[in-house]
């Protein structure tokens, strides 16, 4: 069977979305987006719901110097955590943020006592940043991978980024060219997880 063609942009929008798939951070390389393209993309992405206008949400564009510089804080960390770890696995730890041409980091910015905007839909606005952010990579000719792992939930790195502890890092956008042409997941059956109401259940 043929493969679906998956990152449509020379079709509809409804296409592209359709089509939309994330290719690995390690299968990203040069060339990346611009300045004036990752601007673009970034004004997409933060074009998202946004009840009560709080703007719950920060990015930070790593540069590479400030990517060999987290991956310095990742390998720091993980060997602390696991002391007797391998050197090819502190390896892959190191380069982890290195992999793409770009790196936007994306964390909350929740305003707890706002009236009528409880910090769950502040932070379900962050991740629709993250996800803009992928959708605007797309349909300028890139690809992204949006990953969280044990960095972003590891205090020590939130620290060297200057997130709170008390905020979330919702997510590491990576962005660059795709080495190949991406692979298709299975995806649910709408069946499976959609159900039509004509009388309430309960």
């Amino acid at each position: 069977m043929n493969e679906p063609e998956l990152n449509i942009i020379d079709g509809t929008p409804l296409d592209m979305l359709a089509s939309r798939r994330s290719v690995l951070a390690a299968r990203l390389v040069e060339p990346g987006p611009d300045e004036e393209e990752l601007e673009r993309m970034l004004d997409v992405a933060v074009r998202v719901p946004d009840h009560g206008r709080v703007t719950p949400w920060r990015l930070q564009v790593l540069s590479r110097q400030a990517q060999r510089e987290l991956g310095d804080a990742f390998a720091e960390e993980f060997s602390r955590e696991n002391p007797d770890v391998p050197a090819d696995r502190l390896h892959l730890e190191r380069i982890r943020p290195q992999r793409s041409p770009v790196l936007v980091i994306v964390s909350s910015r929740i305003v707890p006592d706002r009236d009528g905007v409880p910090p769950v839909e502040q932070l379900l606005s962050c991740g629709n940043v993250c996800f803009n952010l992928l959708h605007a990579a797309t349909a300028l000719g890139y690809a992204a991978q949006w990953v969280t792992n044990w960095p972003a939930y590891n205090e020590r790195i939130k620290d060297v980024l200057g997130i709170p502890p008390d905020e979330h890092l919702v997510g590491f956008v990576h962005i660059g060219t795709p080495k190949g042409a991406p692979q298709e997941r299975q995806r649910p059956e709408i069946a499976q997880v959609v159900s039509r109401l004509d009388h309430l259940p309960g």
